[in-house]
């Protein structure tokens, strides 16, 4: 069949392979949103009289039967079609002939192309936003079992302060909470509609954007028709940029968990089913997982980067140059929800050797504590006390370090972790989470109903 775009000649065999690039494979997951934004197009072209209600009926009947083609995992691209926009008219004409070629009146593959991404990342974001708050709340149990867990804390890797496990734990809890309001935001700049801005420039008919945009569920259009193209590659690198900070967070947790399970130091028990063993060192159980994280927290950072690189420059209107920017988005979000996911599931079997954790304190680990106490007991200004404290640390005194953490009861320290506080903030975010999983859900039986 003859491509979209083909007048008299044929694209060379290897420029075409060359111009499909990952499309053909990448669109495969874009094939349902490409359905759902060619019900909304086609509903809109028939309020505005370019289809009648028979032909709106028929084109929604093949395009439902296509979106249940992709449910069943039987949706494919050819490499001569290059993309989802061509597969999906392509079965659209050959099951109904010149009603089919009516579909794509008044837009163009680019803002389809826009529209199927932000239609994708916004439900990634939500799952992702899912699993970012389940990992919260598996942070916070955790923190609550071991809150009187004392433990080292540490700056520059060195012993420092009193600390706990439940402080340790707390942190990532409240790391999570605001990577789920972060990636609130993104979902919020992601969720607006480019359909109906064409090849950039609109169309010389009397199309409803608006109205596409609620079918469609988006809290509203991008207005400007040329900013809607041009906002391909910065949707991305905004979505890139959130997974790239969680993903900083993850991989932070991944080397602390690793430090802290190793036999000299055996805070942390890690469970051995998620631990891969060595091919010629019988007695290992290496942190394998917890590697992974840090190495594709690089990659994502790499994704970011790229899209960042290509979208550099470029002028307005729509380039080839951008069909660059979605496998890097796509991949992105997958790595870091993949990443998440782990985390949460060593959180949930994780161990802590109170033991070992107790018997880490050394009478230098409450130097700070001491100085301190100078200053509460003896009014002594801080830094003479510090000088003081620093010049006799031979003499200092080991305590009890559960007594200490307990102690220091202002807001956020080891003797007052706020669990509470943060598991209200947790679930306002699941409530309003919820909400929008339900409001996408009957966006799309209504879009789909016959």
């Amino acid at each position: 069949m003859a491509k979209l775009w083909q007048k008299t000649y044929d694209l060379d065999e290897t420029i075409e392979r060359f111009t499909a690039g990952e499309d053909v494979q990448l669109d495969v997951a874009l094939a349902e949103f490409d359905v759902l934004g060619s019900i909304a197009h086609a509903r809109m072209l028939a309020q505005i009289g370019v289809l009648t209600k028979t032909e709106l009926k028929k084109l929604q009947n093949e395009l439902v039967k296509i979106l249940a083609a992709t449910e069943r995992g039987e949706f494919s691209i050819r490499r001569d079609q290059e993309d989802v926009h061509t597969a999906v008219e392509e079965l659209l004409t050959e099951a109904l002939g010149d009603v089919g070629k009516k579909i794509h009146t008044a837009r163009s593959r680019n803002d389809q192309a826009a529209l199927d991404c932000r239609l994708y990342a916004r439900a990634r974001l939500l799952e992702l936003r899912q699993e970012i708050l389940a990992l919260a709340r598996k942070c916070l149990a955790f923190a609550g079992r071991h809150a009187e867990v004392p433990m080292v804390g540490r700056t520059h890797t060195q012993r420092a302060m009193p600390s706990s496990v439940g402080l340790w734990a707390s942190a990532f809890g409240e790391a999570m909470i605001e990577n789920a309001e972060l990636l609130s935001a993104t979902y919020r700049l992601v969720n607006r509609s480019p359909l109906g801005s064409a090849a950039s420039y609109g169309v010389a008919l009397p199309i409803d954007r608006e109205f596409t945009a609620k079918l469609l569920g988006f809290e509203r259009p991008v207005i400007n028709v040329l900013y809607a193209n041009n906002t391909r590659g910065k949707v991305e690198a905004e979505i890139l940029s959130a997974c790239a900070v969680i993903m900083s967070d993850l991989a932070r947790a991944s080397t602390d968990i690793i430090f802290f399970s190793i036999p000299e130091t055996g805070y942390f028990l890690l469970p051995e089913c998620f631990c891969p063993g060595s091919s010629i060192m019988p007695q290992k159980k290496n942190p394998g997982p917890l590697e992974l994280v840090r190495a594709r927290t690089g990659a994502v950072a790499g994704h970011l980067v790229t899209v960042l690189d290509i979208i550099k420059g470029l002028p307005s209107g729509y380039n080839r140059d951008l069909q660059e920017t979605k496998g890097p988005m796509m991949r992105g979000l997958t790595t870091t929800l993949d990443c998440v996911t782990v985390l949460r599931l060593i959180m949930s079997e994780m161990k802590v050797n109170v033991e070992r954790c107790t018997e880490a304190f050394t009478p230098e680990v409450f130097a700070a504590d001491e100085a301190l106490r100078l200053v509460a007991a003896e009014g002594i200004p801080f830094r003479e006390a510090y000088k003081q404290v620093g010049l006799n640390l031979d003499k200092l005194k080991s305590r009890d370090p559960v007594e200490n953490i307990l102690a220091k009861k202002h807001l956020g320290a080891t003797g007052n972790l706020a669990l509470a506080k943060l598991g209200k903030l947790a679930r306002e975010h699941e409530t309003v989470l919820k909400a929008e999983l339900e409001r996408l859900e009957k966006v799309r039986e209504d879009l789909t109903a016959l």
